[in-house]
């Protein structure tokens, strides 16, 4: 039999003198998804664009491999989470994820062609979904619980600060090289340093061991996870499908007049957004708890799924992607602590399994995104909408807590 006792024992020990007011692990790990983040998002910042009008790709295709991408991230979530609490280790699977998004990123340096592209952009989330479970449990099991929505919230800050880097460094590319084919492979190049580095960071972090279930198998970890995680699962897959690539946001933007170097711009701003607001949010949700700040975050995304779909001025992207920056800031951090609030034993095991479920359900959002857009692009935000009231009701009738 495995060990049986609290993960919640094995957390924030007075060894180690916090930081910021968070352990310095949280802030180790921070650092190193700032220089994946530096690199991915100069990458992500310009992909649409240039998958589209570089290499000749259509706005349903886009749409199809946007969702490909993101269950690739999902679909290692499930069994990277189960191998992390099955052996109690973070940090090898954690690494071996960052190493393969790195490793990913070649693709680009030899190739820009339709196929090269939808290949680098499914194979490097699937680094994601290595590292993901494994490295959001080793933060809530550093967490003290008392500050466990902040800790999140600063390691958001940190990775976005990266995604905010990012764009801006590709937007020096663009104005200085042009945007021609050619900037596109340099900005590939650029991009590849960081990654490299983020995998020699991690490699000297010292692992920090969870609670150990060496002989459960994965079904027997899906039937000892609690009820209340399981009805969060059940609101979380409805929300997922209004939750479509990022991708069409910028096309958005492109089609209301922003340019190539300017959408790159948007992206900054959204990410300054994210990183301005996550600790904060962070912090709301220690004071009022979690699953209010989710279902928080569920309204602020129907009201941002409005705005696109309505705006008619450049302006009015602008405060979007602000919104949609405080939206993120709340569902990509807080949403796993409030997993590992609901779930203390097996909480890498639950994040992969959310992790596995929502990205399951982002391949029909991101494809039906792309055939609304065909038909009118407004009408991919007025489903979504629709479909994020639905997820608030089932939150409300379900009570996940």
């Amino acid at each position: 039999m495995g060990e049986r006792f609290r993960q919640d024992a094995m957390e924030l020990e007075p060894k180690q003198k916090p930081i910021l007011g968070v352990h310095p692990d949280v802030l180790k790990l921070g650092l190193v998804s700032f220089l994946t983040d530096v690199s991915s998002e100069m990458i992500f910042s310009v992909f649409a664009i240039a998958f589209t009008t570089i290499a000749g790709a259509s706005s349903a295709l886009l749409g199809l491999i946007e969702g490909m991408a993101d269950f690739s991230a999902s679909s290692l979530n499930c069994v990277a989470g189960w191998l992390s609490d099955r052996s109690g280790r973070r940090k090898p699977l954690a690494l071996a994820g960052y190493a393969f998004s790195a490793a990913a990123k070649t693709i680009l340096l030899v190739a820009t062609t339709v196929t090269a592209m939808s290949l680098f952009r499914v194979a490097e989330r699937l680094g994601k979904g290595l590292r993901g479970p494994p490295r959001d449990a080793w933060l809530a099991g550093v967490a003290d619980k008392a500050v466990r929505g902040y800790s999140f919230g600063m390691h958001k800050a940190l990775d976005k600060a990266g995604a905010v880097a990012g764009p801006l460094i590709a937007y020096g590319l663009l104005t200085w090289l042009g945007g021609t084919a050619q900037t596109f492979k340099t900005l590939f190049w650029v991009a590849f340093v960081p990654a490299l580095l983020s995998v020699i960071l991690l490699s000297r972090i010292d692992d920090q061991p969870g609670v150990r279930h060496r002989s459960e198998r994965v079904g027997d970890a899906w039937r000892t996870l609690r009820p209340g995680f399981k009805r969060y699962l059940v609101v979380a897959s409805l929300f997922s499908l209004a939750y479509f690539s990022f991708g069409f946001l910028l096309l958005r933007a492109h089609t209301l007049g922003f340019s190539t170097r300017d959408v790159v711009l948007l992206y900054a701003w959204f990410n300054v957004a994210v990183v301005a607001s996550a600790p904060l949010v962070g912090k709301l949700g220690d004071l009022v708890g979690r699953r209010y700040v989710v279902m928080w975050s569920y309204l602020i995304y129907l009201l941002m799924s409005l705005g696109f779909a309505f705006a008619t001025a450049k302006w009015q992207i602008i405060a979007l992607f602000a919104v949609y920056g405080v939206f993120f800031s709340m569902d990509e951090a807080q949403s796993k602590a409030f997993i590992a609030d609901i779930e203390p034993e097996r909480r890498a095991t639950a994040i992969g399994i959310y992790n596995l479920v929502t990205g399951m359900a982002y391949v029909p959002a991101s494809i039906m995104a792309g055939l609304f857009w065909l038909v009118q692009p407004s009408l991919a935000f007025l489903v979504a909408a629709l479909l994020c009231l639905a997820a608030i009701a089932a939150f409300v009738l379900l009570r996940p807590r």
